[in-house]
C-alpha cells in the first residue's frame, strides 16, 4: 500500500519541530525513506511541501537541509500571529457552526478543570486544540492553513513557559468563545488580540544546538496525518 505523501510530510515536520533533526541537518531521500518505512517517492513530495512551508531548504549541489531561521524571522512569526489569530477569531464569529461551538466550549471546560488541578502538560495540548478548532471555525481553508503552519513554526522555534496563573488564559479562551457564540466579530477580534499580546512574554527562543537525527526507524502511520 502506498503511503500518502501528506502522512510522510506530517511525520518529517513533527520530527523537525520536536528537534529530532537539527537545524541545518542534511535530509536525504534514502535516509528518510528508511526511517519512516516508505519509498523515496512520497519522501520527495514531502520535502517539496516542507520547502514551500519554510522548514526545509534545498542547496545547490548539497541537497535538502533543515532550514536555519534567524532570530528576526522568529520574531516575525509572533508578529504574524498577532495579526492573523484575531482575524481568524473574527471570521469564526461570523461563520462558526454549532459543532465548532460545542467543541470550543468543551475544550474551555476541560482547560479550566486542568488549570484548577495544575496539570500543565494537559494544558499545553488543550491550548493547541483550542486554537486549531478556532482557526477551523473561521470557515476559510487558506486562513486555517496559514494559522496551522504558523503554529508549527512557532512551536519549532520557541519554548513556552507555563503561565503563573494557568486559569487566566482559559478565562480568556472562555471570553473569546462567548463572543464567537454571540457572533460578535469585533469583540472576538479584540479579545484574541489581547490574549495573544498577554502570552508574548512567555515565549523563549529555543537553543539551536540540538542533537543530530537518531537512527531508529519511525514508521509512518498509514491512517493519515495527525493534523
Amino acid at each position: 500500500m502506498r503511503i500518502p505523501a501528506h502522512s510522510v510530510c506530517t511525520a518529517i515536520r513533527d520530527d523537525i519541530v520536536s528537534g529530532v533533526y537539527a537545524r541545518g541537518a542534511r535530509l536525504t531521500e534514502e535516509q528518510l525513506a528508511r526511517r519512516y518505512g516508505v519509498s523515496r517517492v512520497p519522501v520527495r513530495e514531502a520535502l517539496r511541501t516542507l520547502e514551500s512551508e519554510g522548514f526545509v531548504v534545498s542547496r545547490r549541489h548539497a541537497g535538502a537541509h533543515v532550514a536555519e531561521p534567524t532570530a528576526q524571522e522568529a520574531a516575525d512569526l509572533l508578529d504574524m500571529r498577532f495579526l492573523l489569530e484575531p482575524l481568524g477569531a473574527a471570521r469564526a464569529a461570523q461563520r462558526r457552526t454549532d459543532a465548532h461551538l460545542k467543541v470550543l466550549r468543551g475544550l474551555v471546560r476541560l482547560g479550566q478543570e486542568r488549570a484548577r488541578s495544575d496539570r500543565g502538560a494537559d494544558l499545553a495540548a488543550l491550548g493547541g486544540w483550542f486554537h486549531e478548532t478556532l482557526a477551523q471555525a473561521s470557515g476559510s481553508p487558506p486562513l486555517t492553513a496559514l494559522l496551522t503552519q504558523l503554529r508549527h513554526k512557532i512551536a519549532w522555534m520557541y519554548a513556552v513557559e507555563p503561565a503563573e496563573r494557568p486559569a487566566e488564559p482559559w478565562a480568556e479562551h472562555g471570553a473569546i468563545v462567548d463572543a464567537v457564540a454571540r457572533r460578535d466579530a469585533e469583540r472576538a477580534r479584540a479579545l484574541t488580540a489581547l490574549h495573544v499580546e498577554r502570552a508574548l512574554p512567555l515565549y523563549r527562543l529555543k537553543q539551536t544546538d540540538r542533537p543530530r537525527v537518531r537512527v531508529s526507524q519511525h514508521a509512518v502511520n498509514s491512517a493519515g496525518p495527525k493534523n
